[in-house]
């Protein structure tokens, strides 16, 4: 049911830094201010896909999912609820802001919260990029994914995939540590999820990809012309083979900032990997914090 990740809501103390490095490292158009204050952002004709609300603490906001309409998201409001969450259905006024013909919200037992959506209002030709780089990799596959890190890894599997219905991609298993990745159209994830400490959630990256492997690595130059840190060198994945690098956003949350990820169809069959690398993603500032992680 759910047809791609539509946008994305985070919360900062870092609004006023996130409009720079939105605009002028990631490539975004930085758009008009939200009613809050948000920073608010294109990455394609979608009238918005990235949101940064002030906030107190680093978090993630809400995620938004893609549905075809309303009778699909009450069909996936129905099983939801028989899981236990209690969603609710936004008023015209909140899915306006939202920019999409409406929603239902919900928080899930990890803590996070979706919403469903549907409609999402577009603007042709509306896209201009925050400097000269070729766009974003967006369509039918959505903004791209978020790697969630949940308190009870086992239990966050059963609800993504039994509940929500994402489709198992593969697993990595790399010095102790688990992810799991999850598709729900042709972009090998637009989902993944590992765990950080027992009774800690909190994000690790959001992904976006460019249409141009130089843009990658002229990013990559801006950051060092900007003074914004690089987290990990520009590497290629061993199961989505996106080839990109890791940017420390001013919300401590990373930004993969990839090309060339794998597209997948209906007979893929999920594999293990023991490496999440074939080669680079080299640690280059490990005295920065690791992710972006709140108590539960």
């Amino acid at each position: 049911m759910i047809r791609s990740m539509a946008y994305l809501g985070l919360t900062t103390p870092a609004v006023a830094e996130w409009r720079g490095f939105g605009s002028d490292i990631l490539g975004l158009h930085l758009i008009d201010d939200g009613a809050d204050g948000a920073a608010r952002f294109r990455m394609d004709d979608a009238d918005c896909r990235l949101w940064v609300h002030p906030g107190a603490q680093n978090d993630i906001a809400y995620i938004g999912w893609a549905l075809s309409g309303e009778a699909e998201a009450l069909a996936l409001k129905a099983r939801i609820e028989a899981a236990g969450p209690v969603l609710t259905k936004a008023s015209a006024d909140e899915a306006a802001a939202r920019r999409v013909a409406g929603f239902y919200s919900f928080t899930d037992p990890m803590g996070f919260r979706h919403e469903l959506a549907w409609g999402q209002f577009v603007s042709p030709a509306s896209f201009t990029p925050g400097w000269p780089m070729s766009g974003f990799k967006t369509g039918d596959q959505g903004m791209g994914h978020i790697v969630l890190l949940v308190p009870d890894l086992a239990a966050a599997d059963r609800f993504y995939r039994d509940v929500l219905g994402f489709n198992q991609s593969d697993r990595i298993t790399d010095g102790g540590r688990e992810l799991l990745f999850y598709h729900c159209n042709g972009r090998h994830h637009s989902l993944a999820i590992g765990s950080p400490a027992p009774g800690m959630r909190g994000a690790h990256h959001l992904m976006l990809e460019v249409n141009s492997l130089d843009d990658v690595g002229i990013a990559v130059d801006r950051c060092a012309e900007l003074d914004v840190p690089v987290s990990k060198s520009i590497g290629c994945h061993t199961n989505d083979r996106m080839v990109s690098t890791y940017i420390f956003s001013p919300s401590v949350l990373r930004i993969e900032y990839g090309f060339g990820g794998l597209a997948i169809d209906d007979l893929w069959e999920p594999k293990s990997y023991t490496r999440t690398s074939i080669w680079g993603h080299k640690e280059l500032r490990p005295d920065l914090p690791p992710a972006m992680i709140v108590g539960n």
